[in-house]
C-alpha cells in the first residue's frame, strides 16, 4: 500500500542537504520509490527528487506521458553535457516552490547514466523535456533549487511569499 509523502517547500532548508548514493537496492527503496511517485500523481507534478521528501538519497521518480502511465525511476543519476550542446529554454515550475514558474535554460544535449531499482547501470542520451526535467530533479539531489536561477530580489519575494502562505494555512 502506497502512502503520500509529505513534500517540503522552500525555504525548508532540508531542500539544501546534498543527498547521499544509494548503496542498498532492497524492498524499502521500491516502496520509496512507489510512494514517492504516489505522491507525484496526487501533486499534479511530472518529477520529484527525494530530497523533496525529506529522503535524502539520490533517487528520482518522473512521468512524462499525458496518461500518467509511464513512470520512470533512476537512481544514482547523474549526467555530463556533450558537446556540440545548445541550450534550451523551459518555464519550469516545481513541486517545492508551488505556483511559481520561471523560464530556464539549460543544456539541450547530455549523457545520463543510472540505475535501476535492481541496481542495474543505464544509459541514455535523452531529449526534450525529460533532458529539463532530469536536469531540475539532479540539481535538488545537489541542494540546488530552481530559485537559485533567478535574482537574489525575485528570490526574496517567493521566499516571503511562500512563508506568509504557510503562516496563513
Amino acid at each position: 500500500m502506497a502512502k503520500k509523502l509529505n513534500i517540503l517547500i522552500f525555504p525548508d532548508p532540508r531542500l539544501r542537504k546534498v543527498a547521499e548514493k544509494v548503496t542498498k537496492f532492497d524492498k524499502c527503496l521500491e516502496k520509496l520509490a512507489n510512494d514517492m511517485l504516489d505522491t507525484m500523481y496526487e501533486a499534479n507534478g511530472i518529477g520529484l527528487a527525494a530530497t523533496q521528501v525529506d529522503k535524502h538519497i539520490r533517487l528520482v521518480v518522473m512521468d512524462l506521458s499525458e496518461e500518467r502511465n509511464e513512470p520512470r525511476i533512476f537512481v544514482n543519476p547523474e549526467y555530463e553535457v556533450l558537446d556540440g550542446h545548445n541550450l534550451f529554454e523551459f518555464e519550469e515550475g516545481c513541486l517545492s516552490i508551488p505556483g511559481f514558474n520561471e523560464t530556464i535554460a539549460r543544456p539541450d544535449k547530455i549523457r545520463l547514466i543510472w540505475q535501476n531499482l535492481s541496481g542495474e547501470t543505464l544509459e541514455d542520451t535523452p531529449e526534450g523535456i525529460l533532458t529539463v526535467c532530469i536536469q531540475h530533479e539532479i540539481d535538488h539531489l545537489d541542494g540546488k533549487l530552481m530559485v537559485d536561477y533567478v535574482s537574489a530580489l525575485k528570490r526574496d519575494r517567493i521566499r516571503s511569499k511562500l512563508l506568509k502562505d504557510f503562516k496563513r494555512n
